[in-house]
């Protein structure tokens, strides 16, 4: 690929076809405005939109050029404003293949390069898939060879061979669906703004007298089956969006490559260098682990989403199995933590019950101003204190910290249980801090600073003493300029 090239011919009948559908919602508009005052000069517009989107449409391919270029691949784009995009080919971190259900009709496939330096990707959309996966192999095997330009005829285009599959898509994961916070969060926001709605429709309810109770019963059995009916649409729509996202999914190794390939109508490819993982995240939401499910994500250094997420909700023993396989070692994922003691316990029910106190102070407003009976603060304030340690007590039990030959882990989450590996060696420094009340119970907030992630691991309310220690084991002699020794004893006089 040292000759420029362009991008697919079949681009000139997806580009269109997408910048219409862009513009399609305010060229509706203008032309039904036109048409209402104009009618005749519809007959004018609507070409003009079209001819507009088409032209649009093909801008990409007429302006888009590519090629790799000794140790840089080189894209240049734009007809009136020119724009030349290099990445050096030890810089490229990714290259993920995505293709819409109009490019798989079509045998296309779009392919983003990130690079790692922020959150812009190179993009050429669309390639063929044969031209798609030349281009991802060569910029992925550029450690080993740049590419000449004499043998880059020769260059083989067939996928390098696979290694065994670390996961597979199972039928039955999408039991699992339902359990899901963040589908969870939106079908509650969907039922919001329905119940908003009929509130806002104002239906007269009044009835005669005689007629009560019977309503009343109606109303009962519609409230039931509205909730058993509710709740059915949400578990069919939950799994089936489940599905549409994950289905085909397929983690593998790939030429020292983590590859990940995964949809149902969009397929979507995506490449990590093994290399640049230091770590995964384990996620138990509450739901997920009344059922014994979890999710397994990575920690990459070099991409513009540190977290990625490698399995769904699915099984916890097949989280584990393959979290043990992407880090080389079963044991990070199953030792036990080291408790932080009582102190830490406190400040966690504290912390429990802090967050529920905006409750108590709604419930007193009433008591207060309008002199109404006190026994709904008081019921209140009870919840307040049996949900807030609760919450704390929950938060207790997932905090703690531990350390393997290779990696240091940690416990954390209040209502989800999330365990965090990171390599030793991917620790490139240690933050200590101490808010006055832990200084006053001897706890301190250690935070390792890392490329990887989220860029740091926090390990909240542990020991001073046991912090320093933990710190120092993770990476000996890191702390060792800022720790304080006692000096030696000295003799008695006169001995």
């Amino acid at each position: 690929m040292s000759e420029w090239q362009r991008l697919d011919r079949r681009t000139m009948l997806v580009g269109p076809l997408k910048t219409l559908r862009q513009i399609l919602v305010p060229a509706l508009a203008a032309l039904i405005g036109v048409g209402t005052q104009q009618p005749r000069w519809l007959l004018f517009a609507a070409p003009v939109v079209l001819v507009g989107a088409v032209g649009i449409g093909v801008l990409p391919w007429v302006t888009t050029r590519f090629r790799i270029a000794g140790d840089q691949l080189v894209v240049t784009r734009g007809l009136l404003n020119k724009t030349r995009l290099t990445a050096p080919l030890d810089r490229i971190r990714s290259v993920d293949l995505e293709a819409p259900l109009l490019h798989r009709a079509l045998g296309i496939q779009k392919v983003e390069v990130g690079t790692g330096v922020d959150d812009t990707r190179i993009e050429l959309d669309s390639l063929s898939t044969a031209q798609a996966e030349q281009l991802r192999n060569l910029l992925l095997t550029r450690a080993a060879v740049t590419p000449d330009p004499a043998d880059d005829a020769d260059v083989d285009t067939e996928p390098a061979p696979r290694s065994p599959d670390l996961a597979r898509f199972r039928g039955s994961w999408v039991r699992f669906a339902p359990f899901s916070l963040g589908r969870l969060v939106i079908a509650l926001g969907a039922l919001g703004g329905l119940s908003q709605f009929v509130g806002d429709v104002g239906i007269d309810f009044s009835v005669d007298q005689e007629d009560v109770q019977r309503i009343e019963s109606a109303l009962l059995l519609v409230v039931v089956v509205l909730l058993v009916g509710g709740l059915v649409v949400w578990t069919l729509l939950s799994m089936a969006a489940y599905a549409v996202q994950w289905w085909g999914l397929r983690l593998f190794r790939e030429e020292g490559n983590l590859r990940l390939t995964r949809g149902l109508f969009t397929t979507a490819s995506t490449t990590i260098e093994e290399a640049r993982v230091r770590g995964v995240q384990l996620r138990e939401t509450a739901l997920l682990r009344a059922v014994g499910g979890a999710e397994l994500h990575t920690l990459v250094t070099g991409l513009d989403e540190g977290v990625y997420a490698v399995l769904p909700p699915c099984p916890t023993s097949e989280t584990r199995r393959v979290g043990d396989d992407v880090l080389g070692d079963p044991a990070p994922l199953r030792t036990p933590l080291t408790k932080h003691g009582s102190r830490a316990r406190r400040r966690c029910h504290l912390r429990g019950v802090r967050l529920l106190l905006p409750a108590v102070v709604v419930a007193l407003v009433p008591a207060v101003f309008f002199s109404v009976t006190p026994v709904l603060p008081v019921l209140v304030t009870l919840a307040v204190l049996l949900v807030g340690i609760a919450l704390g007590e929950a938060e207790y039990r997932h905090l703690g910290h531990a350390l393997t030959a290779d990696h240091l882990v940690v416990g954390s989450g209040v209502t989800s249980r999330v365990r965090t590996v990171l390599e030793r060696g991917g620790v490139i420094g240690w933050v200590v801090s101490q808010t006055w009340f832990q200084r006053r119970r001897g706890l301190a907030t250690l935070v390792a600073t890392t490329a990887a992630g989220a860029e740091r691991i926090t390990v909240r309310d542990v020991p001073l003493d046991r912090a320093i220690t933990f710190a120092d084991a993770v990476v000996p002699g890191m702390l060792e300029p800022f720790l304080v020794s006692s000096p030696p004893a000295t003799a008695p006089a006169g001995t």
